[in-house]
């Protein structure tokens, strides 16, 4: 495919109006360089090939098993359930922080429907074939995220968990890596306080994400209503969000 050739992504435009046109591959692909500056948890790989990538969607049926009884052995931790946890925490990261980075910095919502997960910790992700969207405006471009991130991912990641964890806290957990991912862009690129800001309460309002937490003042500094149970790991602590943290709560 030709640098300049537009794509034709997995979502349907026609639900968000003409705000939304396919992105060119070189603009995609020069938007998610720029996200992997920022460090590994912003970083989506793109093309070639490999036997240790397997489809994100087949990942999720089978919960991230694997990757859980990696992170259990390697923290130290017996219940599943907080490795669980801390597992879906660090994916959700994974997802946000390079779709929220192309967003700000680009005004591009990158099409993860074709993404694929390494096998092996640390977590990896990949797009065959990457494409995506141009949006405009904030209102749109919140919808497409959430959609892109929690719909298309964080949902069935949740249906096809085989430990018990509270609904709560798994969304606590997507909002908190939501919030975390941005206070990381907006660190590099004080310009964009704003408008992430702006993001992040749309989509604080947005289905599963309503009603997790809040922002204590006028910048990214994020409450949580819940707890990722990262204090039951050996030598762990509360995280700075954290509910259990004394001081005012929601």
């Amino acid at each position: 495919m030709d640098g300049g050739e537009a794509m034709t992504a997995g979502y349907d435009p026609v639900q968000f109006g003409g705000s939304v046109r396919p992105a060119e591959l070189r603009s995609l692909v020069t938007a998610l360089a720029d996200a992997a500056v920022l460090g590994d948890f912003f970083t989506i790989s793109c093309g070639g090939a490999g036997a240790a990538w397997r489809p994100a969607g087949e990942a999720y049926r089978h919960g991230l098993r694997d990757l859980i009884g990696q992170t259990a052995r390697r923290l130290g931790v017996s219940q599943d359930r907080v490795a669980g946890s801390i597992t879906q925490l660090g994916y959700a990261a994974r997802l946000w922080s390079p779709a929220l980075a192309c967003a700000l910095g680009q005004g591009i919502v990158p099409d993860l429907q074709g993404l694929q997960i390494g096998a092996e910790l640390p977590v990896r992700l990949r797009l065959p074939r990457p494409r995506g969207w141009h949006v405009n405006g904030s209102g749109v471009l919140a919808g497409l995220l959430y959609q892109t991130v929690v719909e298309e991912h964080l949902e069935p990641l949740a249906a096809g968990l085989d430990v018990t964890i509270a609904s709560g806290l798994l969304w606590g957990n997507a909002a908190s890596a939501m919030a975390g991912a941005l206070g990381v862009i907006v660190g590099a690129s004080p310009c964009l306080a704003k408008p992430a800001r702006a993001l992040a309460d749309l989509l604080l309002t947005t289905r599963r994400l309503r009603g997790t937490g809040h922002f204590t003042g006028p910048g990214l500094d994020f409450r949580r209503r819940s707890c990722c149970l990262y204090y039951r790991v050996p030598g762990g602590g509360m995280c700075g969000d954290c509910s259990l943290l004394p001081g005012p709560g929601p």
